[in-house]
């Protein structure tokens, strides 16, 4: 098994049989007892039919189980399709029918969701059943060219597309940055706040077990709870939006806890302020600006430690196996200085977008992954990211398609146009705005239950603003969101939110 997710588990099981791999809730889970666990769950499911290629979705919040599952379906050769348990049914079943997966799991909580999306859940209690048993015999032998997971991102279109990635790039991925960030070595302590249906949840996890780490789950972030983690487990890297970083330093304990343990620390997703840059390195913590996308692994760049108080906004260089560059729409490289396109390539970028090979071939070009952001280079190579091409809003560090959130919008009676935009919200960083246009206004509360029924929590819109005029647009006729950005850009201080 050269080069893929399974062998590196089996040598940790070897080398450090006895280390924790897994860390959530107190309970956990040591390399010798995941590799076991999984090979179960891997005989079960080719003892139930499953064939190299199918595609197993899964619908749960993070769990050891969760962890077992997805090593397990990579182990027999299957495809693992985690579904966000957010989603609505009717998200699940657009995400579904892309994929076909042969097998469901869901837990229990998210069991009706995907009945009523019309699949057929099994129960996350088969793979609890498993923790414990015989030793398994697996008859497949993974191949490192094969695809290993199908990640749904949020990008400018309505749907999601599925991002692929195989047992060689993500290992890859986890070599370039062992090279660049030897912090995160073998018996390393890691946080990990991102749930395992995300590109960060899933593309840790498989990483820092490549490298022989200790991952540290919470299920959900609690800022109080968080900084005592960090303190108790002595914790090496910590990676999250700077709206955590920041809610960990209202901390009351935050000015007397002892973080000398923690070797790295990253931020992504906004800005970082000079107040909270400050109020790390007081305590000798220097936070790293980073650049990165699902499509290219996770992250693609992060600033140099003796940089990064210097030049907050800047985001670093690239890595060692990571090139980047900023270009002109003819693909020639901009000057020092000029705005133009992030483009990057590496082994650890996506194979594709699963059975989508007209967006795949929008992406990545020549072998260079088209990154749909802007971005200026400095004279030395360091990378300022300045906007976003993709429509995108980021609210919590999750992505959220305005198209998407526009679609649903308009299926509500009475909606004739609308346009979502980011507002800016003091917990989660930024949250939907809609602006709709209609003969007349529409029951919001309505409007809000219907998104409530269509969209997952954090993607329904919090403000609404009624347009009486058609809402502006181009030249070219289509609707203009630069132009609804400006205009309505302080409209969260004066509009009530919807709770």
């Amino acid at each position: 098994m050269a080069q893929t997710l399974p062998g590196a588990l089996d040598w940790w099981a070897r080398m450090r049989p006895e280390q924790p791999a897994v860390v959530l809730g107190g309970d956990r889970l040591s390399y010798a007892e995941y590799k076991d666990w999984s090979d179960r769950v891997a005989e079960m499911l080719e003892a139930d039919g499953l064939q190299p290629g199918d595609r197993v979705a899964i619908c749960s919040t993070n769990s050891l189980a969760y962890c077992a599952l997805l090593m397990g379906i990579i182990r027999a050769g299957g495809i693992v399709n985690p579904v966000n348990f957010r989603f609505t049914p009717r998200e699940i079943r657009e995400l579904c029918e892309t994929s076909e997966p042969r097998f469901t799991y869901a837990a229990p909580d998210f069991e009706a969701n995907v009945v009523e999306a019309g699949l057929t859940p099994r129960k996350m209690a088969e793979v609890d059943a498993l923790r414990h048993g015989e030793l398994a015999t697996v008859a497949h032998d993974p191949d490192p060219e094969a695809p290993v997971v199908i990640i749904a991102t949020s990008g400018s279109t309505a749907k999601p597309k599925g991002v692929v990635f195989t047992n060689r790039s993500i290992t890859a991925y986890a070599a370039n940055w062992a090279v660049e960030e030897t912090v995160s070595s073998p018996g390393s302590r890691i946080i990990s706040l991102a749930p395992l249906n995300t590109s960060a949840g899933f593309v840790q996890l498989m990483h820092y077990t490549v490298q022989g780490c200790t991952i540290f789950m919470e299920p959900v972030f609690a800022p109080d709870a968080i900084l005592q983690l960090l303190q108790d487990e002595k914790i090496n890297c910590f990676g999250a939006v700077p709206t955590f970083f920041e809610a960990i330093a209202r901390c009351p304990g935050f000015a007397d806890a002892d973080l000398s343990s923690i070797r790295l620390a990253t931020a992504g997703g906004a800005r970082v302020s000079r107040q909270l840059l400050d109020a790390y390195k007081a305590k000798g913590i220097t936070i790293r600006q980073i650049y990165g996308q699902t499509e290219i692994g996770g992250n693609a760049t992060m600033m140099p430690e003796h940089l990064a108080m210097d030049e907050p906004e800047k985001c670093g260089w690239g890595c060692v196996f990571m090139d980047l560059r900023v270009v002109r729409p003819d693909g020639s490289d901009c000057r020092p200085g000029e705005p133009g396109e992030i483009v990057m390539r590496s082994p650890g970028m996506m194979q594709g977008y699963w059975r989508n090979p007209e967006e795949t071939a929008k992406v990545i070009r020549d072998g260079w992954l088209w990154s749909g952001d802007i971005g200026m280079l400095d004279e030395r190579g360091l990378l300022t990211f300045v906007d976003r091409m993709k429509d995108l809003i980021i609210s919590g560090g999750l992505n959220i398609s305005a198209a998407e959130v526009e679609r649903v919008v308009c299926e509500f009676p009475g909606v004739v146009e609308a346009l979502a935009i980011a507002a800016p919200d003091e917990k989660f960083g930024e949250t939907p705005l809609v602006v709709y246009h209609g003969a007349a206004e529409v029951d919001v509360a309505a409007l809000i239950d219907h998104c409530n029924v269509n969209l997952s929590n954090y993607k329904v819109p919090r403000y609404v603003a009624f347009s009486a005029d058609p809402l502006p647009r181009l030249a070219t006729g289509k609707l203009s969101k630069p132009a609804v950005r400006e205009i309505y850009a302080r409209a969260h201080e004066t509009m009530e939110r919807v709770r």
